[in-house]
C-alpha cells in the first residue's frame, strides 16, 4: 500500500551502530536502505487489515537478492516495533542481515507498527500470514529500485518470532506462494510448547518472577480476545488490583516500562486461585489454542535445512521449549541440530543475550548456505 524510506546507512556507520548495543558487526560487508512498508493482510479470523514492517536492503549493486526473514520477539507497545522505533534493539538483527548482502524482511505482525487494533500476541496462524504476506509487498516493492527477489527465503526469528519463524517455514514449504521457496530455517530461543515446557516453568518459579507475570498476563489477555471463552471479566483470573488495567496494558498502547512498572513482582500476587487453576490445567479454548501453538514443532516434517539455537538456563524461554521441538521433529525422522549461543547477556538478561549471540551466529551460517545450497 505505501512504502517510505527511512534512511541510509554505511558499512561504517553499520558496524557503529549495531556495536552502540552490542550486535556483532562482523558479518556486516555493505550499506544498507531502510524503508517501512504497509501492506494489505488478514487479521485472526481472516478478515481484510493492514499492517506494517521493516525492509532492509544491501547497497552492495547486487540486482537480484536473497531474502531472509527475521520475526521479532515479544513487544507490547505499537511505537516498539522494527518500523517505527528508533532503538536499535527493534531493528539490529533485521539491519545485520541486510548489512550482510541480504534482502531482509521483518514484519512488525498485526497490531504493532502501524497496524490497527491490539497485537494477538503468540498466535502462530496470524504471526504466519503477516510474514507471509509482508514477504509478497517486499517482493512487489523491490522492483521500484531496480532490483528484484530471487525467491528463496531463509527463515529466523527470536523468541516469539521464533514460533512465527517456524510457522512461516511451514507455510512455505507447504506452498503459500509458489513464487516463494523455502531454503533454511534456524529460530533462537523460542518458546515451541507452552503447554508442556513454558508454563510448567513458570509456575514452578524456574523463570524470571517478573517476566513470567508480564507473560502470564499477555497470553491470557490475548487469547481471551481472539479466541474467548479463557474469562468473562479480568476479575475470574486477576486480582485487584490489576484486573481493572491489565487488559489495557496489552492493547498496545501503553508503553512497556509502563506495564512492567503497574504489575506486581510474582505470580502469586498477579492470579486468583481460577487463574492458577486455568494456567494448570488448560481446557476448552485455551488447550485448543495451545495446541495449535505447539503444531510449528509436531505437524510438519522439515525438508530444508534447520538448526535450532538456544541459550543454556534461559530465564524466560524454558530450554525445555527448544528440547521438546528437536525431539518432535526426531519423532518425524529428521535430526535438528541444538546451537549453543554461547554465554551471552544483554541488560542481565540470558534471553536477550541469546538473540545477540544467536544472530551472529545464523548469519554466518545462512551465508554459507548460499553456497551449497
Amino acid at each position: 500500500m505505501s512504502a517510505e524510506h527511512l534512511g541510509t546507512m554505511s558499512a561504517g556507520k553499520v558496524r557503529a551502530w549495531l556495536a552502540s548495543e552490542r550486535f556483532d558487526a562482523a558479518s556486516t560487508r555493505y550499506g544498507v536502505d531502510t524503508y517501512r512498508l504497509v501492506y494489505r493482510t488478514v487479521d485472526t479470523r481472516r478478515r481484510a487489515t493492514t499492517a506494517s514492517g521493516l525492509l532492509v536492503l544491501p547497497r552492495n549493486g547486487k540486482r537480484v537478492l536473497r531474502t531472509v526473514s527475521y520475526t521479532h520477539g515479544t513487544m507490547s507497545y505499537k511505537a516498539d516495533a522494527p518500523s517505527t522505533s528508533a532503538d536499535v534493539w527493534a531493528s539490529g538483527a533485521a539491519v545485520t542481515y541486510g548489512s550482510a548482502g541480504f534482502a531482509t524482511v521483518a514484519p512488525d505482525y498485526l497490531g504493532l507498527g502501524l497496524g490497527p487494533g491490539a497485537h494477538p500476541w503468540k498466535d502462530v496462524p496470524s504471526e504466519t500470514s503477516a510474514s507471509l504476506d509482508m514477504l509478497r509487498a517486499a517482493r512487489g516493492f523491490v522492483p521500484r529500485k531496480g532490483r528484484a527477489l530471487d525467491g528463496r527465503v531463509l527463515v529466523t526469528g527470536f523468541s516469539q518470532g521464533a514460533s512465527s519463524a517456524l510457522g512461516l517455514a511451514r507455510a512455505l514449504q507447504d506452498g503459500a506462494d509458489p513464487r516463494l521457496r523455502l531454503q533454511a530455517v534456524a529460530p533462537i530461543s523460542g518458546g515451541y510448547d507452552f503447554r508442556g515446557a513454558e508454563l510448567p516453568a513458570l509456575l514452578e518459579g524456574r523463570l524470571h518472577p517478573k517476566m513470567s507475570v508480564a507473560y502470564a498476563s499477555y497470553l491470557l489477555t490475548s487469547w481471551n480476545r481472539i479466541h474467548g471463552g479463557i474469562y468473562r471479566t479480568p476479575s475470574e483470573l486477576f486480582q485487584e488490583p490489576y484486573a481493572g488495567r491489565v487488559e489495557k496494558y496489552f492493547d498496545s498502547t501503553t508503553p512497556g516500562r509502563v506495564m512492567l512498572a503497574g504489575l506486581p513482582g510474582t505470580l502469586g500476587e498477579l492470579l486468583t486461585p481460577r487463574g492458577f487453576e486455568v494456567l494448570r490445567h488448560p481446557s476448552g479454548t485455551f488447550a485448543q489454542a495451545l495446541r495449535v501453538d505447539g503444531e510449528v514443532c509436531t505437524a510438519w516434517t522439515p525438508r530444508v535445512p534447520v538448526r535450532l539455537y538456544e541459550i543454556s538456563e534461559d530465564e524466560q524461554a524454558a530450554n525445555a521449549n527448544t528440547a521438546h521441538c528437536a525431539a518432535a521433529f526426531r519423532a518425524r525422522g529428521v535430526n535438528v541440530p541444538v546451537i549453543d549461543v554461547g554465554d551471552r547477556t544483554y541488560g542481565d538478561s540470558r534471553h536477550l543475550g541469546s538473540n545477540l549471540s544467536g544472530t551472529a551466529l545464523v548469519v554466518r551460517w545462512f551465508a554459507g548456505l548460499g553456497r551449497s545450497v
